[in-house]
């Protein structure tokens, strides 16, 4: 059974066990899932302040679009512990013979490679549903503010751990041209979220 589809206490028992996975790559990306669910609520609620058929329009595709990278998020939870574990069983590959040694860096490189698309995956997902909150912010239900609020900070939460896990992960590769293009892709989801998110805010407090 994955992450996902498991009860809401057994996962947080698998998140508070002893074991290396879950970890914070995919509470990343449940922070984050989290957080484009309440957009989608407050997308779906009645008496929002569309007052044009293309407002009505922009809010239902935001709440259609965050569903979708909840769903993302979900399964991206799911991802990055398989990924996680496989740079586990990388590690533990035997190195006796030269030829073992070469084939075990061969496969953590690659795990590791794999281990950091997921999170950098999460960064943007996290980052598309915060674009989306001006949406929300501006022609959702006026009453659920707060709830436009918290999903930006949970998505916003998403961003930061996931780019941790991806930072870290860069220190072990060897690719440094793979290795610098991340690093700026990390700096550009950073700073779109944040404009994103600071547009958002300055949406829910223009909203009379």
């Amino acid at each position: 059974m994955t992450l996902s589809e498991q009860r809401f206490v057994d996962l947080l028992a698998a998140f508070r066990s002893a074991e290396p996975t879950p970890g914070g790559g995919s509470a990343s990306a449940l922070s984050g899932a989290v957080g484009a669910s309440l957009l989608a609520m407050v997308a779906g609620l009645p008496k929002s302040r569309v007052q044009t058929p293309d407002e009505e329009q922009r809010l239902a595709a935001a709440r259609s679009q965050c569903t979708a990278l909840s769903d993302r998020l979900a399964a991206l939870m799911n991802r990055d512990s398989e990924a996680y574990d496989a740079v586990v069983s990388a590690f533990r590959l035997p190195k006796t013979s030269d030829d073992e040694k070469a084939m075990r860096t061969v496969r953590i490189q690659e795990a590791l490679r794999a281990a950091t698309d997921v999170p950098l995956d999460v960064m943007r997902a996290c980052a598309q549903a915060i674009q989306l909150a001006g949406e929300v912010a501006a022609f959702g239900n006026a009453n659920a503010a707060s709830d436009v609020e918290v999903g930006l900070e949970l998505l916003g939460a998403g961003v930061r751990g996931a780019g941790v896990n991806v930072a870290i992960n860069l220190t072990s590769l060897k690719d440094q041209s793979y290795v610098a293009t991340m690093k700026k892709e990390i700096q550009r989801l950073e700073i779109d979220a944040s404009r994103a998110h600071a547009a958002a805010i300055a949406a829910l407090r223009d909203t009379p």
